[in-house]
């Protein structure tokens, strides 16, 4: 899925979105944790993360029981998503649902954590010293 098929899909998933994925984002809508700014259903090469933020290289995946079954597409996407620098949460619904003030807390403390570090230019390029 490329360009105005994915900006529909994510406009479509924003307007749909679960009750776990409703709650999380009242807490983390308008810098509401720490001060950092999460987009909802941002797109992200060929995927559409739940919520993002840019500016700390952090995703949170909120994972319905749909996500049991799509294992080989979600290792995927965390490859992706890892080689672009992002570090990833996931909660599933039922724990956002009867734990949002646990689940707020683990990703406050993913918000202190830095971003992968860029990889060496040299690393894996079959350079000798």
């Amino acid at each position: 899925m490329r360009g105005k098929a994915l900006k529909n899909l994510s406009r479509s998933l924003r307007r749909n979105q679960t009750d776990a994925k409703k709650r999380l984002w009242r807490s983390l809508r308008s810098r509401g944790l720490k001060g950092c700014k999460f987009r909802r259903q941002q797109p992200l090469g060929l995927y559409i993360a739940d919520f993002c933020c840019l500016e700390r290289r952090l995703i949170v995946e909120v994972d319905g029981r749909q996500h049991a079954v799509l294992k080989g597409a979600d290792e995927r996407r965390m490859a992706f998503l890892e080689k672009e620098r992002f570090r990833v949460i996931r909660f599933w619904d039922n724990e956002v649902l009867k734990n949002t003030a646990g689940v707020l807390e683990v990703i406050a403390e993913g918000l202190d954590s830095p971003p992968s570090p860029l990889p060496s230019p040299f690393q894996g390029e079959g350079v000798n010293f």
